[in-house]
């Protein structure tokens, strides 16, 4: 499906892997609509063809509102990314006591509610649009990660919401199916956003010699290239593709 002459949205879309995916679709001829939290907005960096929406995933309302600011006739919604995440770590037990339980439902909210509800309220403005010449209606890429396979210690919520996300995958591109959209799902590795910068240099380095190779992290503009990868590759649909260099992740 082609980038140009369409709508995106992006969630997330303000920094790290939803700002470097927003700029690389407007880069492609796509008009970009980056819904992330105010405070974010405030920080971001803007770039043509991008524009910045307030809004949170989790709120019915504020998302169908960024999705009712879309002209069909000008620029139909063709593509939807699901960026938006949070990732706090906690034990299930451990020195600072039991997991709490609003920590895990907020995670869960955030990085799978979140992601779903997105996923539906896009998918009845794409649904109800025109198909292009090959039928086809729109795309959804959602973002896992590689925890949703090899959680780590402290990484109960995180992992729990990640794979909520990949299960989500198959079953939603065979809803959406006869309405001519396809879904998939990207599970990066460690790749080098301001969420990762802010664990310090050693914390970095030390999880880019796990990664088989390239021993480094991974670049946010390499998930931007494999969103658009997905987007124009027409035969790829309910699956989920691990982006990490090979990294299997240990415990610790």
């Amino acid at each position: 499906m082609r980038i140009d002459g369409t709508t995106a949205l992006v969630t997330g879309g303000a920094s790290g892997l939803g700002a470097a995916t927003a700029a690389s679709l407007a880069a492609h001829g796509a008009s970009v609509i980056a819904l992330d939290l105010p405070q974010g907005i405030e920080k971001a960096e803007p770039h043509e063809g991008v524009q910045l929406v307030a809004g949170d995933v989790t709120s019915a309302d504020e998302v169908q509102a960024a999705l009712d600011g879309i002209d069909p006739d000008a620029a139909p919604l063709r593509i939807v990314v699901n960026c938006a995440g949070i990732a706090p770590a906690r034990r299930l037990r451990g020195s600072k006591g039991v997991h709490d339980l609003e920590t895990f439902r907020k995670v869960i909210e955030v990085n799978l509610i979140g992601t779903f509800n997105v996923m539906r309220l896009a998918a009845e403005v794409i649904a109800n649009q025109s198909a292009d010449e090959d039928g086809q209606r729109g795309v959804i890429v959602n973002t896992a990660s590689v925890a949703a396979f090899e959680g780590q210690i402290g990484q109960v919520a995180y992992s729990a919401s990640k794979g909520g996300v990949v299960g989500m995958t198959l079953p939603a591109a065979r809803d959406l199916a006869s309405s001519g959209i396809r879904v998939n799902t990207i599970a990066p590795g460690i790749v080098n956003t301001p969420m990762l910068a802010a664990l310090g240099e050693e914390v970095g380095a030390s999880l880019a010699e796990q990664v088989l190779f390239p021993k480094r992290l991974a670049r946010p503009d390499e998930y931007a290239q494999l969103v658009r990868m997905i987007v124009e590759h027409d035969y790829l649909n309910g699956e989920t593709i691990r982006m990490d260099g090979g990294i299997r992740m240990q415990p610790r």
